[in-house]
């Protein structure tokens, strides 16, 4: 299968390339799904889960990106919940392969199903911000970008306000407010709930660039500052 994998974390998103790896297995409780779009965070090249396991063992090359919409196509031992041929999203696990790739092995907890009248697209662009939405309150600023961005952020936030990020540690606190640092754990239920605020208008996505898997390490490496999430579509 095709996938975009990193060996070089000095190397950054430029060091992304676009190579045939083996399609993944289904272990117990997983599910394999056929990926039709994928989301990707440029900081996930600074996440020590890109490159090492829960064991602190290095697991380059990774493959990238963690949200995905697609369709099941295997199930492994074990697995309940969820039928091959249905449409799903979800997130992946932080230390596993992920979802810049035909193809993709995932706990079938992280996973919802993913309603006809959604798009692949639109299912792909969801679990990250779609769930950090669903735990956070009002008068957030929801940084997933860090850096020069994260700084600018802290100083929209007005007083009283919080500050969440889900790239790492906050390195700008806002004058008269907090700073959350965030991590997002995949939950079928809210999820589901998500989706349905999609489908009833009550939650609208950001969705500034889609591009092929093939032309994506371009499209990760951008020139100009893109606005909206850039998504991913693996098959058409």
């Amino acid at each position: 299968m095709k996938a975009i994998v990193v060996t070089d974390q000095a190397a950054g998103t430029a060091g992304m390339t676009l190579v045939e790896r083996p399609e993944p297995p289904a272990a117990i409780n997983d599910v394999v799904v056929e990926v039709h779009a994928s989301g990707f965070v440029p900081t996930e090249m600074e996440w020590p889960s890109t490159w090492t396991d829960r064991g602190g063992r290095d697991r380059a090359p990774s493959i990238l990106g963690h949200e995905l919409a697609g369709v099941v196509s295997a199930l492994g031992y074990g697995t309940t919940g969820l039928s091959v041929g249905q449409r799903v999203f979800g997130l992946t696990d932080w230390h596993r392969d992920g979802t810049l790739a035909e193809f993709v092995a995932v706990e079938a907890r992280n996973l919802a199903p993913l309603p006809g009248d959604v798009d692949f697209t639109v299912g792909a662009s969801l679990p990250i911000s779609g769930l950090t939405a669903e735990v956070g309150g009002v008068d957030l600023v929801f940084d997933v970008i860090g850096g020069e961005v994260q700084k600018r952020s802290a100083g929209l936030v007005r007083a009283g306000g919080t500050l969440v990020s889900i790239v790492g540690p906050s390195v700008a606190r806002p004058a008269d407010g907090r700073a959350v640092d965030f991590v997002v754990e995949a939950d079928r239920a809210q999820l589901s709930e998500v989706v349905q605020r999609v489908r009833d208008g009550r939650l609208r996505t950001n969705i500034g660039n889609v591009t092929t898997l093939d032309d994506a390490v371009a499209a990760l490496n951008p020139t100009e500052r893109l606005r909206g999430k850039t998504i991913i579509r693996v098959r058409p």
